[in-house]
C-alpha cells in the first residue's frame, strides 16, 4: 500500500489517500495529489515496486513482461518532470541487474529501492539547503513560485528547503510568495508549509513581482525546477520564466534549488524538454467549481515554461552551487 496525501485538498483538509495498486498510484500522480519532480519521481518509484509486487510470474522473463505495462502507465502521467523518468529507469535497472535472482527477492529489492530514492531525496534536500542558505542573509525578503517546500519531495524540499534551513539557522527573513495560477500551489501550498514553519510570509499575486521589484523590497529569488537541460536552461512553473526576466532586468540574483537528478544531461538545452499542456477548465475554472471565463473560449494552459541559463543566476544542488554553464562540466552524466 502507498499513501498519499491529496494536495488538491490543502490547506483546508488533509486528507490521505490508500493507493492499493500502480493504477492508483498513476492517478495520483496525474491528477495532482502528489507533485513537484521529486515527489513524482519517489512516488513513481512506489508505484512501480507495488505493481511488481502484485505480479504472479514463475520465471524472470515473464514477471519483465509483465512489469513493462506498469513502467508504462507511470510513465505516461506527466511528461515534463524528469525525477518521474530517472526513478522508473532505476527501478528497470535494478531489475536487470538481478535477472539471476529468484522473482520474490527481485520484489523485495523494488521495495527497498523505492523506499532508498525516497531516503536518499530527503538526504539531498539538507545538503541543498545547507548550500542555498549560505546565500541568504539576515533581514532578506525572498521571492519564491510554485512550491517547493516539503510536499513537493521526499521532505524538507528544495528552494523551500534553503529557506527552512536558513531560518533553523536563526536568520531573521521574510518570504514573499507567488500564488502562482492557475493552480494557485503557492498559495494553498507555499504559504500553508511556510506557517507550519512560522516564517513570516506575505501572498502576492504572480503579476505583482515585478512591482515589488521596483521598490526595493525583493533581494533574491528561489524557485525550484522539474528538469534542468545539460546547458542549464530550466523548466519550471509557469510563470517563472517571467520571474527570472524581471529579476535580471531589477539585477536581483535568481537562483535555482534541485537535486542533481533532476538534471537531465541527454538534451542540450531547454528546447527539447517536453511541456506539459493540462486541462483547460483549470484556467477556465476555480478548481472546477466556479467558472471565471466565458463559455467556448479558447485556452492555452501549458503547466511549465523553460527559463535559459542566462537568466540564472546560479543553481543549487546537493553538491554545491553551480552557474548553469559549469553543470556539464563538473557533474556530467554522474547519478547519485
Amino acid at each position: 500500500m502507498v499513501r498519499m496525501l491529496d494536495q488538491t485538498r490543502l490547506p483546508h483538509e488533509v486528507v490521505w489517500v490508500d493507493c492499493p495498486d500502480h493504477q492508483t498510484v498513476a492517478k495520483g500522480i496525474k491528477e495532482l495529489w502528489v507533485r513537484g519532480a521529486p515527489a513524482i519521481g519517489i512516488a513513481a518509484a512506489m508505484g512501480f515496486a507495488l505493481g511488481a509486487r502484485a505480479i504472479q510470474a514463475a520465471t524472470y522473463d515473464d514477471f519483465v513482461r509483465q512489469i513493462k505495462p506498469i513502467h508504462d502507465t507511470l510513465a505516461a502521467t506527466r511528461p515534463t518532470a524528469v525525477n518521474l523518468f530517472w526513478a522508473l529507469n532505476r527501478m528497470d535497472t535494478l531489475v536487470q541487474l538481478h535477472k539471476d535472482r529468484p522473482v520474490e527477492e527481485i520484489k523485495e529489492r523494488l521495495i527497498k529501492e523505492a523506499r532508498a530514492i525516497h531516503d536518499q531525496d530527503i538526504q539531498r534536500n539538507v545538503a541543498m539547503g545547507g548550500h542555498g542558505a549560505k546565500l541568504i542573509r539576515e533581514g532578506d525578503t525572498i521571492l519564491t513560485h510554485c512550491n517547493t517546500g516539503a510536499l513537493a519531495t521526499g521532505g524538507h524540499g528544495t528552494a523551500l528547503g534553503v529557506i527552512f534551513t536558513a531560518w533553523e539557522s536563526g536568520k531573521r527573513i521574510k518570504v514573499l510568495v507567488d500564488e502562482t495560477r492557475p493552480v494557485l500551489q503557492g498559495a494553498r501550498l507555499t504559504m500553508w508549509e511556510l506557517q507550519q514553519n512560522k516564517i513570516p510570509a506575505t501572498l502576492i499575486t504572480d503579476n505583482m513581482a515585478g512591482a515589488f521589484m521596483k521598490k526595493g523590497m525583493i533581494r533574491l529569488c528561489l524557485v525550484g525546477a522539474d528538469r534542468i537541460a545539460a546547458n542549464g536552461d530550466t523548466a519550471n512553473k509557469i510563470g517563472t520564466y517571467s520571474v527570472a526576466v524581471l529579476a535580471k532586468a531589477h539585477k536581483i540574483p535568481f537562483y535555482v534549488a534541485a537535486p542533481t537528478s533532476t538534471i537531465d544531461f541527454s538534451i542540450a538545452s531547454g528546447d527539447a524538454i517536453p511541456i506539459e499542456e493540462r486541462n483547460p477548465e483549470e484556467v477556465t475554472n476555480v478548481f472546477g467549481k466556479v467558472r471565471i471565463a466565458p463559455t467556448h473560449v479558447d485556452v492555452a494552459n501549458p503547466a511549465f515554461d523553460v527559463t535559459p541559463a542566462k537568466y540564472i543566476t546560479g543553481i543549487i544542488t546537493e553538491q554545491g552551487i553551480f552557474k548553469p554553464g559549469e553543470l556539464k562540466r563538473t557533474l556530467g552524466r554522474k547519478r547519485t
